[in-house]
């Protein structure tokens, strides 16, 4: 074994932002071709040893597993491992809650794995959010990707479900995750935009790569701006399998849904929450579990067989595409509760190590090639980011189960095997730990076979089909909302051919949507994309829609009372007993954090104080002043901010008479449906009603 040589670059590339068109062409399933663009150096190793396909890891056979022996991809994924010291290159900004999985449906006869082989069976739980593309000091609401990343402490070990909040992702093969992160981050020679994709190089990396499209979709809908990670939905993204106690395999995708439904913010609000509260997410997540609202999922399966997998549309192993719960319909096997807050932030959240390729009989891997150099990239991750190999000591990573083994030593070794023994075989009567053939993990027997080639099957050129089903399958208010994002990213991107390169893939997804891009740039259309596979057209699938999966009461929603000296107690009252019985958290804004003197004389403490409890915090608002308070906040501009925005942004309002002042100082001169005036107590009822549907979207037109 040699020391890890230091790079050194060995030649200066003069710097331009001349934009070239990019040099590699492929026949989708076929070697790279690549010719030199004009006086660029050759890519190589860092031993300088030149580079034939940056694009495809090497794999046994077109579909077959990633080759250990593949020097450039490890190269290449370990330095992009080695980056940070000791913040996440990736998923740096994070918050964790421990729990439990409740199994609910046991499921021996497709996986002896030994959680599932009782209903009633729990196993304790840690679970990470994160976003992917800032760091640390980032705000909980940027346009991004969160993971969602659930540890299972077992009695077989820990099982990590690594995923995130999107079933899909941006590259279908990991030799490009380190070009997709660099792209997306502040670009190197001025070192912003931080945790945003609106910029020039992150568009520039997506506009060459069309298997991006349909991750793209999802990222520029709502889905990329989660209201709470408590209403978000969790994918383990790839294909695993479920393998029984007889050895026989099943395909398997894992979801984890929401039992309080789905819900996002609108991008006005996540700029305004992201100024008002860059921990918006964070707090959420702390005080639901404080105050006995614990979060819960649904764990679902997606289970199915060789014969589907051969007769589905796309590869099952390709991980830019998902399976409609249309066609393998989701089975509910288990919950995943959250009760209990972190002790220190530092020592679990931050100190956690999930990582792919910790999984336990009865789960085996398939080839994706995404997942296996995953399997590959976070243990090397987690020893670099941690310290050494004895990460797992760590007591958040440290499994609830017995476990023996002979490693020993290394940095931060805080046990060690006892005994003369560290090595096995070995022939003394208390040698340590011996491996047990018929409990331990197998793999599948899965014959593989195929030359050694840097390729990508065929079964994974289709890159528009299913970004036009999931684009379909949106409301209009949803369409809208994709079609704003897209030209809004578009916007910040300052070289026009990178805009002109992205817009013309979007006709391949939809022409309506293509066109409202140019149109809101103000560009013409370029040329469609030639795709290598004609897309197809696909059922609309109902499951990808927010709307279409929202939830059917505002449990664990928050409602503001923006209220002032005078209020009337009834109406204050009703709003607020009402809302709090429905499950829904109440919070009372007002002009002085101290509170307000109620009509009835009463005290009613404040939660924010006007300029600090912005609209954008809550899912309704009700406005509950008196006339001398109402000319107040008319005159201030967070008062009028208040009502405007959350008109604005579609929310349900409900107004007392005396908050007319108020309401026409903020130019909130129409009155619809989506407001509803309390004239007495009972109105209260009323409003809370017609919250379930959270926002009034016939506002947006």
């Amino acid at each position: 074994m040699t020391d890890q040589p230091i790079y050194q670059p060995t030649a200066d590339v003069q710097k331009s932002d001349e934009v070239t068109e990019h040099p590699a062409t492929r026949g989708q399933g076929g070697e790279l071709h690549q010719e030199p663009a004009g006086d660029a150096p050759r890519l190589t190793t860092a031993q300088g040893i030149p580079v034939a396909d940056d694009q495809n890891s090497l794999k046994q056979g077109d579909r077959g597993p990633t080759l250990l022996e593949d020097f450039h991809f490890r190269e290449k994924i370990f330095h992009f491992d080695h980056e940070r010291i000791p913040e996440r290159v990736v998923h740096a900004r994070g918050y964790g809650a421990h729990g439990y999985l409740e199994v609910t449906d046991a499921i021996p006869e497709l996986t002896s794995a030994s959680l599932f082989q009782k209903a009633g069976t729990k196993v304790p739980a840690f679970v990470r959010f994160s976003t992917v593309a800032g760091n640390k000091g980032s705000f909980d609401l940027a346009r991004d990707v969160r993971g969602f990343a659930v540890k299972l402490y077992t009695e077989d070990g820990n099982w990590d479900i690594v995923g995130n909040n999107i079933p899909v992702f941006f590259i279908q093969d990991a030799i490009k995750f380190p070009d997709l992160i660099h792209s997306v981050k502040p670009e190197p020679d001025r070192g912003w935009p931080q945790a945003q994709s609106a910029h020039d190089t992150f568009w520039d990396f997506i506009s060459l790569m069309p298997e991006s499209m349909h991750m793209v979709m999802w990222t520029m809908s709502d889905r990329a701006i989660p209201r709470s990670f408590r209403f978000m939905e969790g994918f383990g993204v790839h294909t695993f399998r479920f393998v029984n106690a007889e050895g026989k395999g099943t395909y398997v995708k894992f979801h984890w849904k929401p039992k309080q439904g789905l819900q996002s913010v609108v991008w006005d609000e996540a700029v305004k929450i992201n100024g008002a509260d860059p921990d918006f997410h964070r707090k959420d997540l702390w005080h639901a579990i404080e105050a006995g609202d614990y979060p819960e999922w649904e764990l679902g399966v997606q289970v199915f067989d060789h014969e589907f997998a051969d007769q589905f549309e796309f590869d099952v192993l390709d991980s830019t595409k998902l399976i409609p719960e249309e066609q393998v319909p989701v089975r509910v096997i288990g919950r995943l509760v959250l009760d209990r807050v972190v002790d220190n932030f530092f020592a679990e959240t931050e100190q956690v190590a999930f990582c792919t390729q910790n999984i336990v009989p009865g789960i085996d891997f398939t080839n994706d090639p995404l997942l296996q150099g995953r399997n590959f990239s976070y243990l090397d991750t987690q020893t670099k980011r941690l310290g050494g190999p004895n990460f797992t000591q760590i007591p958040i990573n440290a499994p609830k189960c017995p476990f023996h083994h002979f490693q020993q030593d290394g940095h931060m070794a805080m046990q060690n095997p006892k005994g003369r023994a560290a090595y096995e075989p070995n022939s003394w009567a208390k040698g340590g730990p011996r491996p047990r053939p018929k409990q331990g993990f197998e793999s599948v027997a899965e014959h593989n076979e195929g030359p050694k080639r840097r390729i990508r099957a065929e079964t994974f050129a289709d890159h528009y089909s299913q970004a036009r089903q999931f684009y379909l399958s949106q409301t209009k208010v949803e369409k809208d909302h994709i079609a704003d994002a897209i030209t809004f990213e578009l916007s910040k991107v300052e070289v026009p051919e990178i805009r002109a390169r992205v817009l013309s893939h979007l006709p391949n997804i939809d022409k309506d949507l293509a066109q409202k891009v140019a149109e809101g740039l103000g560009m013409e259309m370029p040329e469609a994309a030639e795709p290598y596979r004609t897309p197809i057209d696909l059922p609309v699938s109902d499951k990808l829609s927010i709307l279409k999966n929202g939830p059917d009461s505002i449990a664990g929603r928050k409602i503001g009372i923006l209220a002032t000296d005078g209020a009337d107690a009834e109406l204050v009252n009703a709003v607020k007993s009402g809302a709090e019985s429905a499950g829904a958290m109440v919070e009372i804004v007002a002009p002085q954090v101290g509170g307000v003197k109620l009509s009835d004389g009463s005290h009613m403490p404040g939660n924010e104080k006007i300029d600090g409890g912005p609209s954008v915090l809550y899912d309704a608002v009700a406005v509950i002043v008196s006339e001398e308070g109402a000319g107040k906040l008319a005159s201030m501009l967070p008062g009028k901010q208040f009502v405007a925005d959350a008109f604005g942004h579609c929310k349900f309002i409900a107004y007392s008479d005396a908050a007319e002042t108020l309401l026409n100082a903020g130019g909130v001169t129409d009155r619809d449906e989506g407001m509803i005036a309390l004239k007495s107590a009972s109105d209260a009822e009323t409003f809370l009603e017609a919250c379930v549907a959270m926002r009034f979207w016939q506002r947006a037109g």
